[in-house]
């Protein structure tokens, strides 16, 4: 990155990024701040158009050179009311499920679980954003952020993926990190900047919840108070121990299905050997 330009920084455009974002900008004057999706986050992280990304998980495992470098995230430790598996049959005679693009970290999630606990892989196929459930024969749906807060009726059964994680995992989901790229042309003191304002604006939102929720909360379709709540019960923004141990057994997990590589390249064991700092 030349030097004189800004750092670009790619944050979620979901209700759910909202408290680690609050006054970000004003924090950050010399950064560009950019939203979209997370899976296009990703791959505007990869392609090098943004230094420094809200990714999900399981896109920052993909690429050794990736470093966490916060522990502000978005996880959960149950429910997460914003994840959401609709099946149209029971889920042992699931053989389709539709993945919301949005994140690729959920669609991970809905595979692993629907093949720990009932032993089925689904062809996949996508669901783009914009779509209608009424778009898709497949038996099951994945709906993520938004629009999955209003999901529509008409299906047999109902999963929420974070509470059916933390029940069978016994550990958190995390669903998405700030993770920079190896090759960012940055000091060590304005990295170590940007580090403290990230987790400066997630403290300060995490403190302005209500405030948050009365503004966004309506944009997205909720009332300010259930926006607040979800913010409040269904969301934890910390990176600490147990959402590192979540963190190692959902990567066990994916690469055994396939998700992803079979082993690091440098066979690191664990998210902090990449560069996240344990609170």
């Amino acid at each position: 990155m030349n030097k004189q330009n800004k750092l670009r920084i790619g944050a979620v455009s979901y209700l759910n990024t909202k408290p680690l974002v609050f006054e970000l900008a004003e924090r950050l004057p010399q950064a560009e701040l950019v939203f979209d999706l997370p899976s296009r986050l990703s791959d505007r992280l990869a392609s090098k158009e943004l230094d420094i990304a809200l990714i999900p998980s399981v896109e920052s495992f993909r690429d050794p050179g990736y470093r966490v470098i916060s522990d502000a995230c978005i996880a959960c430790r149950g429910p997460v009311m914003s994840v959401k598996l609709l099946a149209r049959r029971s889920f042992d005679s699931i053989r389709t499920l539709a993945l919301d693009e949005g994140s690729r970290t959920s669609a991970a999630l809905a595979r692993i679980l629907l093949h720990e606990r009932y032993q089925v892989a689904p062809a996949v196929e996508p669901f783009p954003i914009g779509s209608e459930i009424v778009d898709t024969t497949a038996d099951a749906v994945l709906l993520i952020g938004d629009r999955a807060m209003n999901s529509p009726g008409g299906f047999s059964v109902e999963w929420d993926l974070g509470d059916q994680w933390c029940r069978w995992a016994e550990l958190p989901f995390v669903f998405a990190m700030w993770t920079a790229r190896s090759d960012v042309d940055v000091d060590l003191e304005r990295m170590n900047e940007v580090v403290e304002a990230l987790e400066q604006a997630r403290d300060a939102g995490v403190q302005h919840l209500e405030t948050i929720a009365a503004v966004e909360g309506p944009k997205v379709g909720l009332s300010a108070s259930r926006a607040w709540h979800y913010l409040r019960d269904n969301l934890y923004f910390y990176l600490g121990p147990r959402e590192q141990r979540g963190l190692d057994l959902f990567r066990k997990h994916a690469m055994q299905l396939g998700i992803l590589p079979a082993a690091w390249p440098d066979d690191a064991d664990n998210v902090e050997a990449h560069g996240c700092k344990t609170p």
